[in-house]
Parts: structure tokens; C-alpha cells; sequence
């Protein structure tokens, strides 16, 4: 399966048959429509918020000194190596297929997780809150989940060529209702006063550092995902770069502008992560009366939708890499990396990501006993846990590629030469490796640099609880992971793969 690389970076004889059943649908304004709706996490906002004024500070800080560099790797390793599956190939060109196989896992059952858990929690808030009563635990409750996950996994099963359009209403979606929630939240403030301003300040402090750090790299990493669908793109050299530079920015925006706005009319104390953004929006729209009101179900409307295409934006790009690492051998069966002939879509593994993220809602609503909010926070957790693991591979593998490829041509470059890529790498793995300690073992830092901590009071459960989601989660899916190798590598044995699946190309310097 070995290839030389062929003039523009692929291998030779690698394009779009390379995997069957695939279609180039996508252009650079579906790119960037992509990874707006995938990166920027409405779902967030709120818990950001929680830290008061100073996350303001930090999320301004990690724009610059996190979200910057990490742009720039991702930007010349997408454009270098486009393949369909994006980080699973580059791990695997890196590292190979069982370190892959185990780093794509983790990736990709965060979208599961974050749906199931996370998203599907605070759309159930959004209207249980503002549009009709679903009381927790009733079947209108459980109805309204089962709807909402299970229509965010179908969009990721149609074709893409139209699965595009509708991440891409979605992503137009959560730019209006961010942008236009934080204008009247200024012109609310302009007439009646910047209330939560007034009992908050900006400056940082080491606990709410902490305390932020898992979270804002959560929200502000994802722009490699659409490189998941490589081989789907039209012109990933061209346009790869330059749609990550402009998410970035939109994201930055659409992160900054909103935390303000609801700091700036919501008392710091008053925000609830599930809830915050929309506590900010009954606010500033229920000083206009009847029509706020409408003003408000509507908005609400609109941010369950944006978070269902957030859902399944992920849905479509994390299914992908998955079936790639199952076609590859990587994961269980070869079955799993099929694409259905008509629709160009990874199915089968769209239909595992429905069950987990059915069976993971239904555990998150069974075994955690504590509020909504609290609920909300510990299964974001769990997610933001996964996802950063699986970044201590993928980040090093650019690395890798950089120095083991170097024949391999790279439309754009980090600026500022090797000097430049060391640096942004050495950055970007250190945030990571922090975020990833401080998700998992909380509190453990705070102690050490004498930080008063309060688990119960901050978590609003038990630590037994949140390591059992955590920690537990971990573990599972090393041994799943380590399992689905073992099966896989088994039946290769037993029946020797058809040289068609061999799909991913491998380069000589």
C-alpha cells in the first residue's frame, strides 16, 4: 500500500475514487459554513459565562495565544495532506493504524457524547423555558431527546451535497441569533444600566484560569474537522487555509461578543451553564412586552435548531473519520467504513453514533442525580475530556508529518519557517496537555497552587459521580478501542482484505 507522493501532495493514483462512493460537493463557502457551525459552540456560551468578567479576559487570551497557532498547524497540515478522514490519515501516516485507530475513537465519540449529553440538555432547556413546559423526566421530555437526536444523525445520512445546505442554515442561523442577542443586550444596557457589569471585574485570577481553560479549548478547537470530508471538497488545497482563517475569526466574534452581552446584563452568579445565553435574551426581549416574547420563543426556536445542526455538522465530519479507521482495519469490522452507494455517506457508522448518543442521554438522565444544570456540566465534561485526548496524538503527528514528509508539498506554511511551526506546536500541545489534566482531575491544581476549591459546590455532584463519568468513560473506551483493534487485526487474518480496501495512501519521503 506504499505510493510516492505525487507533485501536488497526494499519492499517486489518490483522488476522488480513492474511496468508493464519495462526491465532491464542497466549495469553499460550504467549507467555511462547515466548520462555523461545527466550531462555534452555542451550547457553551452560558458556562463560559459562569466565570464572571474575567472570561472576557481569558477568551480573548486563548484567542490569541491558543487559537491563533492552532489555526496556522491545522491550515498547512489540511492543506498538505487532504485525504478523506483528515486527522485519522495524518495519525496514521504518523504513527500508525493502532495509534490511530485509538486517537480516532476518542474523537469521535465525543460527538456522540456531546450530543446526547451536552446538546441534547440544553436544547430540552431552551424549550422547556421559553416555548412549551416538557417537565424533566416525563415522556414529552424523553420524546423531545429522541426527536432531537435522532433528526441531527439523519442529516448526517443524507447525501452531503445536501446535508451542505442544511449545517450551512444552520451556521447562518447561529450568527443571527449571537449577534443579534448581543445588540439588545447592548441597546438593553444603554437604557438600563450595565447592572452586571457593576459587581464583576476583568481582571484574571488562577482559579478562574483553571476553571476556564478545559472549556474555552473545547470551544475554540474543530477547525481540521471538514478535513474529515477531504476528498469531498473541491479545490482542499486552496480552500482548506483560507476557510480556517475565516471560522477563526467568525468563532473568536461569535465567542467574545455573546460571554460580554451576558455578563453584561446577567449578574455573574444568576448564569447557569445550560441556560445562560437564553437567560441573557428573556432579559433584554421581555422589556418589549408581547412582542419580546415572541421575539424571545423565536430565538429559542432558533438556538434548538442551531444547536441540532451543531450536532449533526459534527455528526458529519467525526462518522467519517470513524469509518475511515473501520475501513482501514482499525476499528471492528471493514463493514463499518462502508459509504452507502447513493448517498456517498458513512450510514452505518451515522447509525452507532444515533445508539450512543441515545444510550449516553438516557444514562446522563438516569445515573446523575443533581440538577439540569449539573447534569449539563458534568456530560460536557465527559466531552471535553475526550476530545482533548485525542489532541495529545493529533498535534505531535503534524509534527511528525513535517519532519518524516518533507517532499510532501504545502500549499500554505506557518509563517516564520520551522522556528514558526516548533513554536505553534509547542503551544498549542501545552494548552492541550493542560486542559486535558485539569478536565480530568479538577481541583488537583487548584490545591497544589492554593486555590480554594469547593467540588460539590462547583460540580453540584459527588466526585464519585463525576469520576465514574469521566474516568469511566476513559477506560471504556481504551478497552473498546483496544478490543475493536484486536478484532479487526483478527479477521484480517482470517480473511485477507481485497487490495480495493487498502484506501489510504502512504508516503516516502
Amino acid at each position: 500500500m506504499s505510493t510516492t507522493p505525487a507533485p501536488d501532495g497526494r499519492a499517486a493514483g489518490d483522488g476522488p475514487d480513492s474511496v468508493p462512493n464519495l462526491h465532491r460537493s464542497l466549495g469553499r463557502f460550504d467549507i467555511m459554513a462547515l466548520g462555523v457551525a461545527a466550531v462555534i459552540s452555542a451550547d457553551v456560551i452560558g458556562q463560559i459565562a459562569t466565570g464572571g468578567g474575567e472570561a472576557v479576559t481569558w477568551t480573548a487570551a486563548l484567542a490569541l495565544f491558543f487559537l491563533v497557532p492552532y489555526a496556522l498547524l491545522f491550515a498547512e497540515t489540511g492543506a498538505a495532506f487532504p485525504q478523506e478522514g483528515g486527522p485519522y490519515v495524518w495519525v496514521r501516516l504518523a504513527y500508525g493504524r493502532t495509534a490511530a485507530a485509538l486517537t480516532t475513537l476518542f474523537y469521535w465519540v465525543t460527538n456522540p457524547v456531546w450530543l446526547g449529553g451536552s446538546l441534547v440538555f440544553a436544547a430540552a432547556g431552551a424549550w422547556d423555558g421559553h416555548i412549551t413546559r416538557l417537565g424533566s423526566g416525563t415522556v414529552a421530555d424523553y420524546t423531545f431527546k429522541l426527536v432531537f437526536i435522532w433528526v441531527a444523525i439523519l442529516t448526517a445520512v443524507v447525501s452531503l451535497r445536501r446535508g451542505k445546505w442544511i449545517t450551512t442554515v444552520g451556521a447562518i442561523a447561529k450568527v443571527v441569533v449571537l449577534l443579534t442577542v448581543t445588540a439588545t443586550a447592548l441597546v438593553y444596557g444603554l437604557q438600563h444600566g450595565f447592572k452586571g457589569l457593576t459587581d464583576t471585574g476583568f481582571r484574571p485570577t488562577a482559579g478562574g484560569f483553571l476553571a476556564l481553560v478545559p472549556i474555552l479549548l473545547f470551544a475554540y478547537v474543530g477547525f481540521e474537522a471538514p478535513n474529515a470530508a477531504g476528498e469531498e471538497m473541491r479545490n482542499p488545497r486552496r480552500d482548506v487555509p483560507v476557510s480556517i482563517g475565516v471560522s477563526g475569526a467568525v468563532a473568536t466574534c461569535c465567542y467574545l461578543l455573546p460571554v460580554f452581552a451576558v455578563l453584561a446584563v446577567v449578574p455573574a452568579e444568576r448564569i447557569t451553564g445550560v441556560g445562560g445565553f437564553l437567560d441573557a435574551a428573556s432579559l433584554v426581549f421581555g422589556s418589549y412586552g408581547a412582542a419580546g416574547h415572541a421575539m424571545l420563543a423565536v430565538t429559542s426556536a432558533l438556538f434548538v435548531l442551531v444547536l441540532m445542526t451543531q450536532g449533526s455538522a459534527w455528526m458529519i465530519v467525526s462518522d467519517r473519520m470513524q469509518a475511515m479507521a473501520a475501513a482501514d482495519g482499525g476499528f471492528f469490522s471493514r463493514s463499518l467504513g462502508a459509504f452507502h452507494p447513493r448517498l456517498g455517506t458513512p450510514v452505518r457508522m451515522n447509525l452507532v453514533s444515533g445508539v450512543t448518543a441515545t444510550a449516553f442521554m438516557l444514562a446522563a438522565t438516569l445515573l446523575v442525580d443533581g440538577s439540569a444544570a449539573a447534569v449539563f456540566k458534568v456530560v460536557l465534561t465527559v466531552a471535553v475530556t475526550t476530545l482533548l485526548l485525542s489532541y495529545l496524538v493529533v498535534v505531535p503527528a503534524l509534527g511528525t508529518l513535517r519532519r518524516n514528509h518533507p517532499d510532501v508539498q504545502r500549499p500554505y506554511r506557518v509563517p516564520f519557517g520551522r522556528w514558526g511551526f516548533r513554536i505553534s506546536l509547542g503551544l498549542v500541545y501545552a494548552w492541550i496537555a493542560l486542559g486535558s489534566w485539569i478536565a480530568l482531575f479538577p481541583g488537583v491544581l487548584e490545591h497544589a497552587l492554593g486555590v480554594g476549591y469547593d467540588f460539590a459546590g462547583t460540580w453540584g455532584v459527588s466526585r464519585t459521580v463525576f469520576e465514574t463519568f469521566t474516568l469511566g468513560t476513559v477506560a471504556v473506551l481504551l478497552a473498546l478501542g483496544v478490543a475493536g483493534r484486536a478484532v479487526a487485526v483478527r479477521a484480517d487474518r482470517r480473511t485477507p482484505p481485497a487490495p480495493v480496501t487498502e484506501i489510504l495512501p502512504e508516503y516516502q519521503a
